[in-house]
């Protein structure tokens, strides 16, 4: 655990490296800064959800700013995936505070889900030639009950949509330029809803329940730079190594799940 200013100044670095390498895949990084957060700054729960939703919150932008500057904007998916999450996020935001005892079955769970997905993206080389331009159609009930679910798992964990969103649009051939921005930017209004939702809870409950603002604020300007740059260089890396990139993130993310989980 670390004292007096480390713990933002160690959050800010390690929110910016992670940003770096999560945002050209649609990932805010939120979901690999949840451990990092309760091991090395000691964040205490409840309350490292609603710091961790902070952190999309003030980070996001970094990358939507990029993203439209570079003309990309997710379009339709984008309101999609908000339609769904947005809910979810509130819902979840309750259970957390108000039923859930602990944390180990969502952990056996969200672990058991995402280690297939990960190994899935970090092995498989996509759908070369012309099938590679006919992504799988999710249709857009399945895909809004979908972000729903997912968006109660981010306002439990404050992980963040599109850490779990993104990878399964990936993986049905959706590309990473269209998926990227969507998912960051249905993560970033679920967060504002979920950073609300947590506070107007802190009011009547006794406890960390609200944000840990400076180590969320400090988590979030690293992470603002990061998103940033790693949006900038999006561009620059093919596809193939954003699948992979995505994978092996998703790998580890689910191994820390599922060995929390059966701790």
């Amino acid at each position: 655990m670390l004292g007096g200013g480390w713990v933002e100044v160690v959050a800010l670095a390690a929110a910016f490296a992670i940003a770096v390498l999560a945002t050209p895949a649609g990932i805010s990084g939120a979901v690999l800064l949840l451990p990092f957060q309760v091991s090395v700054l000691g964040t205490p729960s409840p309350a490292v959800t609603p710091t961790n939703l902070l952190y999309n919150v003030v980070a996001a932008p970094g990358a939507l700013y990029r993203y439209w500057r570079q003309g990309q904007t997710g379009g339709r998916l984008t309101v999609v995936l908000i339609t769904g999450t947005l809910p979810g996020v509130i819902a979840g935001s309750v259970i957390r505070v108000e039923l859930l005892p602990g944390p180990h079955v969502f952990d056996l769970i969200v672990g058991l889900v995402l280690l297939p997905l990960g190994a899935w993206l970090a092995v498989s080389r996509g759908r070369p030639g012309p099938a590679a331009a006919q992504p799988v159609r999710i249709p857009p009930l399945v895909l809004i009950c979908m972000a729903a679910a997912v968006g109660c798992i981010g306002g439990i964990y404050g992980i963040g949509g599109g850490s779990i969103l993104a990878p399964i649009l990936i993986g049905a051939g959706q590309p990473p330029s269209k998926v990227a921005p969507a998912a960051l930017g249905s993560t970033f209004v679920t967060s504002v809803a979920g950073v609300v939702t947590f506070t107007i809870l802190s009011v009547h409950h006794h406890g960390p329940v609200a944000p840990d603002w400076p180590t969320g604020v400090a988590l979030g300007l690293g992470g603002l730079a990061g998103a940033y740059t790693g949006a900038r260089i999006q561009s620059r890396l093919p596809d193939a190594l954003i699948r992979r990139l995505v994978g092996v993130l998703v790998l580890l993310i689910g191994a820390r799940y599922l060995w929390a989980g059966l701790s």
